[in-house]
């Protein structure tokens, strides 16, 4: 369990690795950006498997699966782009960022998990956090101008918290298959560029590299890493720990000198770091399997010898 949520928050630092490649890749439009990051994205999961074992090709995949992951994988691309063109960027992105305490709420409905109070704080914890960074210690200017874009930004919420819950009714599904939604939504994506929009390439090496970097880690190598996290970490202590993200990308922006320190980003950092180990509190304070087992074959014993003493 513990390996898994590791496995699965890899994907949540390698989401902080988003902005600077982004910001790096040039002008290359969102479509085209996407189509040509999950072409890469696939390209990783082709060379995993090289290292995997085979997967049992007598399995079948449910379709529902295939509905899940390429709503989940495109589908949220899509309607992020499309809240970005209809809405405020600050506005749009908190609302879709609501996704990690949606993931720790909606957890409470999937069967053998049990939502405690930790998980709640913990996340509402880390969405505090969030607020602080994405606003930038500003206001909230909410329009009803903007209502159609806020609306695909929540789609955009639902979406990926939907689909990272559902993944973990399929735990038998092998995580190589994120290699076909990535292609799909590769595909789909390079769709609605020729349809939405012009061309615009990555000029010179660094924008190249810039591009490489997403696909191989951002929108590679972490689809595959959260895909074993939500279905065999700690959905919970996972959901509240991704509001790391936006604090990583803005720590990751500082290094690179983009972006300026403030106590604003020191307050976020203690909100999300608290919210994410109150989250995990339940890990922490566990007792090691093999303590627990021992603890109840000595109360065992005690019991058969009091059972003993008494006959």
């Amino acid at each position: 369990m513990g390996r898994a949520t590791l496995i699965g928050f890899s994907a949540v630092a390698m989401w902080a690795l988003l902005a600077l490649l982004t910001d790096a890749s040039g002008q290359v439009p969102p479509f085209l950006l996407s189509a040509i990051t999950f072409s890469i994205g696939t390209g990783v999961g082709l060379v995993a498997r090289l290292f995997m074992p085979a997967p049992d090709k007598s399995q079948k995949i449910p379709p529902q699966v295939w509905l899940i992951g390429i709503a989940g994988l495109f589908g949220y691309h899509f309607f992020y782009f499309t809240a970005l063109r209809n809405a405020p960027a600050v506005e749009a992105s908190l609302i879709a960022y609501l996704w990690p305490l949606l993931i720790v709420l909606g957890s409470a409905l999937m069967p053998g998990e049990k939502l405690a109070w930790n998980h709640i704080v913990g996340a509402l914890l880390g969405l505090a956090g969030t607020v602080l960074i994405v606003t930038k210690g500003g206001g909230l200017a909410f329009d009803a101008r903007y209502s159609f874009g806020y609306a695909m930004a929540a789609v955009c919420a639902v979406l990926w918290s939907s689909y990272s819950l559902l993944s973990r009714r399929f735990p038998s599904v092998p995580t190589s298959i994120v290699t076909w939604f990535c292609a799909a939504t590769a595909v789909l994506s390079l769709a609605c560029h020729l349809a939405l929009e012009q061309t615009i390439l990555p000029v010179g090496a660094g924008q190249w590299l810039a591009v490489l970097g997403l696909g191989l880690m951002p929108v590679g190598a972490a689809f595959y890493a959260w895909d074993i996290g939500v279905k065999r970490g700690n959905i919970q202590v996972l959901g509240a720990a991704s509001y790391a993200a936006p604090l990583l990308s803005t720590l990751v922006l500082i290094a690179a000198g983009v972006a300026e320190p403030s106590l604003r980003i020191l307050a976020a950092c203690v909100l999300i770091t608290s919210g994410a180990v109150l989250a995990a509190k339940s890990l922490f304070l566990r007792k090691p399997a093999a303590v627990e087992s021992g603890a109840a074959a000595s109360e065992s014993r005690a019991g058969a010898s009091e059972g003993g003493a008494q006959a």
